[in-house]
């Protein structure tokens, strides 16, 4: 028999020892936070951070959860008075009951409920998790004005769209009531995030009033942060397993691996949850962390994507656990990637690689590929090149990384040639390439170089990588790439 999970029912999930529930009064408590985005990142982390925070030590640190244009996550959340199971799936699984989150709004249907929600001052904390593409910037960073979403806030400024629109229209309404500033803290997988969010936010305020935009930049703290753990999206097997495995109906589940981490600045004005007390880490090198895991984590993922859906993997845990696709990524990590950069104090990256990668065989996570692979030439640009370039500026190998970035230009080359959608904001770009169709390798490298807005000028002029990365494309057309071992050890010859 299957128990719908409800706050009435939660006495009777709490007597289930396989699952644990929350530990403080929930339905005393009130929000203080505000989360614009509660997809299924937030309410795997910093829900569940801010959850094991208040079960320790309490507080009011409720969130609302504000889902910008959807109504979904409202929907089926309501059903189940905003409760969800949070399942581990790794070594050791695991099961508890979130209850974090006690309300969720839709921005476009609620904005007045929204704005009152920001603008109350038992709001201490705005977070996000809307992907780089809502922080609405331009190339050069700063506020793009001309955004369809920014030009209809600017018009309509107590009706916004725009994440940005309503974190300064709530922020208005506390300066012009005199209610302290709330925090607001980006958990975007994206490069110094903070500052980015900063940079948004105090360009849209300049529209309106220089006055609103120094008591922001004087009262409003930004901390960078970065953020990591494995959290593929909710599968009907998910919501299956669930309820077989500790006898709930729950509507929407959220699984993810068993590590988890989230580093912030240690910028911070005001209140906050004792997330330090349940494995945040706050430091003065944020930049360090997220170095780290673009780097080794991301690297090595994107990586597996290009040369694993070559060699016709579907999965992470499929590709790595190939013998020899496990040592082509081990000695990337260990021979390219470890000495590009300098850790954080408080992180050992050989242990840290080698975590990484073991992650990599949870076979409880399903992480495709097909996922990992979208949107490569953005993505390619953090992940990939920066270490290039380093080592190459550092007199350091770059013959497997060259491998690495081959594996994406046969990946675009071998889906133009067939005919298969190419899922990239540039798509459009590489169609009109007919240089990526020859069979001439150096020719189908200048081709790819030549992509200012991914490589710049630095890559097109530099022999030696052109020459390498040709070797490297060779290599994989020559050779079987289910058999990398010896494309790898071909180049390392």
């Amino acid at each position: 028999m299957t128990l719908a999970l409800n706050q009435l029912n939660l006495s009777q999930v709490a007597s289930n020892k396989e699952i644990s529930v929350p530990q403080y009064d929930r339905e005393s408590t009130e929000i203080g936070i505000v989360h614009l985005g509660p997809g299924a990142f937030h309410r795997a982390h910093q829900a569940f951070y801010t959850e094991n925070a208040m079960n320790l030590s309490g507080g009011n640190w409720g969130i609302c959860g504000v889902s910008l244009r959807s109504a979904t996550a409202r929907d089926v959340l309501a059903k189940q008075d905003n409760l969800y199971t949070l399942a581990i799936l790794d070594k050791n699984i695991s099961y508890q009951v979130i209850g974090a989150i006690k309300e969720v709004l839709v921005a476009s249907e609620q904005t007045n409920d929204v704005i009152t929600r920001m603008s109350a001052a038992s709001t201490k904390l705005i977070t996000l998790t809307i992907t780089e593409k809502g922080y609405c910037l331009a190339a050069d960073g700063s506020l793009d004005l001309n955004h369809s979403d920014i030009k209809h806030d600017l018009a309509n400024p107590s009706a916004p769209v725009s994440a940005i629109g309503f974190i300064v229209e709530a922020l208005k309404l506390r300066k012009l009531n005199s209610i302290n500033a709330f925090n607001i803290l980006s958990c975007d997988n994206v490069s110094g995030n903070g500052d980015k969010l900063r940079r948004a936010v105090l360009d849209y305020a300049e529209q309106f009033d220089a006055d609103l935009k120094d008591w922001i930049d004087t009262n409003v703290a930004f901390p960078n942060a970065m953020v990591d753990s494995i959290t593929p999206k909710t599968e009907n097997y998910t919501v299956e397993s669930v309820s077989k495995a500790v006898g709930l109906q729950d509507n929407w589940p959220i699984q993810r691996e068993e590590f988890t981490q989230w580093v912030i600045d240690n910028n911070w004005q005001g209140e906050r949850p004792n997330w330090e007390d349940v494995g945040v880490i706050f430091t003065d090198d944020v930049e360090g962390f997220e170095k780290a895991k673009l780097r080794l984590l991301n690297c090595l993922h994107s990586t597996l994507a290009y040369a694993g859906s070559l060699a016709g993997f579907e999965t992470v845990f499929d590709v790595t656990s190939d013998k020899g696709f496990y040592q082509f990524i081990s000695k990337l990590a260990s021979e390219e990637i470890i000495g590009s950069f300098k850790p954080p104090k408080e992180l050992n990256a050989e242990i840290y690689s080698h975590d990484i990668i073991q992650r990599f065989l949870n076979p409880n996570i399903r992480h495709l590929l097909a996922q990992i692979a979208f949107d490569g030439s953005q993505k390619i640009q953090m992940r990939i090149l920066p270490t290039i370039e380093d080592n190459l500026l550092l007199g350091r190998s770059t013959t497997l990384l060259s491998l690495s970035l081959a594996c994406w230009f046969e990946f675009i080359c071998q889906a133009l040639k067939s005919g298969n959608e190419i899922i990239d904001p540039i798509a459009s770009t590489f169609t009109q390439m007919p240089h990526l169709l020859s069979n001439d390798v150096m020719e189908v490298v200048e081709a790819f170089l030549s992509i200012e807005s991914i490589f710049g000028q630095t890559f097109k002029d530099n022999t030696q990588l052109k020459v390498q990365l040709a070797e490297s494309l060779s290599a994989l057309r020559i050779g079987d790439i289910k058999n990398i071992s010896n494309i790898v050890d071909k180049l390392s010859a």
